[in-house]
């Protein structure tokens, strides 16, 4: 895989990670942004969420999802975006200042004080839910009845 294949699908997995985090998480974690320009300013708006019938059938729409955008450049130069689910603008806010502040020189620092701890708490989160999950797991055995 290059090298900036690797770069995209690690930018992906960090905007997805910052767009499912708790905003109050978020903001905890990130009081203050960082100062910086809007090129896009938070704006909420509709989108239409499709699926399929076995992941492989046709789409159907499913119905709409709000969603907030914005874009924003750092004094730096770097550009951040972000998309997030609701209306939460201070959310995507914070979100679009972490992508830009990745592309650098604090990406290190971001990581270690902002990203892993979101990705401890996602962590967390999914353990809970599988724990709960497995909870109803039923188990099915047969007895062999003394006929045969």
């Amino acid at each position: 895989m290059s090298t900036q294949m690797t770069k995209t699908n690690d930018r992906q997995a960090r905007m997805g990670l910052l767009a499912r985090a708790e905003p109050a998480r978020l903001a905890a974690l990130m009081p203050d942004l960082p100062p910086h320009d809007w090129l896009r300013a938070p704006e909420t708006g509709a989108v239409m969420v499709q699926g399929r019938v076995g992941a492989t059938g046709g789409a159907f729409n499913l119905g709409e999802m709000s969603v907030t955008r914005c874009a924003l450049r750092l004094k730096s130069g770097a550009v951040g975006h972000a998309y997030v689910q609701g209306r939460d603008r201070d959310h995507a806010a914070r979100a679009a200042a972490i992508d830009a502040l990745m592309q650098g020189p604090s990406a290190e620092r971001i990581e270690a004080d902002i990203l892993s701890p979101l990705r401890r708490d996602e962590a967390g989160h999914r353990r809970v839910r599988a724990e709960k999950a497995a909870a109803t797991k039923v188990e099915f055995f047969t007895m062999v009845r003394g006929e045969d």
